[in-house]
């Protein structure tokens, strides 16, 4: 049973960009709570921490999107990657430049990412082939008498 379940996830890892929505979350995570420091720091930052806060949830759901959703992991890892530069100037060095390069990271991971092709057996192949000798006609080949000898 244990076996199977780690196949599970395996199969469920494999098919989606889970190394770069896993930097995109962590990245989020990091920008987010920072600023949720002990409310003595907060009460002094005010409503400067309102932005960091926004960027790193974003940020978690970009990297949640690209684990459930894959076709939009093109957009999710471009946005997680301009949230990320952002969030170097508007939130704290962007989580202490931590924050940053996991986004940076992860927004890449996320755009490179491309499905696998679905593996194909050697049989299918062989039954490709041979349908497609089978179903193109041979060229026609011009007669020849070798006597010279008209119709």
């Amino acid at each position: 049973m244990l076996l199977n379940l780690l196949r599970r996830w395996r199969r469920w890892r494999r098919s989606r960009p889970f190394w770069g929505g896993l930097f995109a979350v962590l990245a989020g995570s990091w920008i987010c709570v920072l600023p949720l420091a002990p409310l003595k720091i907060m009460l002094q930052q005010g409503v400067a921490g309102i932005p960091s806060v926004l960027m790193g949830v974003v940020m978690i759901v970009l990297g949640l999107t690209a684990w459930f959703s894959p076709p939009q992991r093109s957009l999710a890892g471009v946005l997680t990657t301009l949230i990320a530069t952002a969030a170097l100037v508007l939130s704290n060095l962007g989580g202490f430049l931590i924050g940053t390069l996991l986004g940076i990271l992860g927004g890449g991971l996320m755009f490179a990412w491309q499905p696998r092709a679905a593996r194909r057996t050697d049989n299918a192949d062989k039954a490709e082939e041979a349908e497609s000798v089978v179903a193109a006609p041979p060229p026609p080949t011009p007669h020849h008498d070798p006597q010279g000898a008209q119709p």
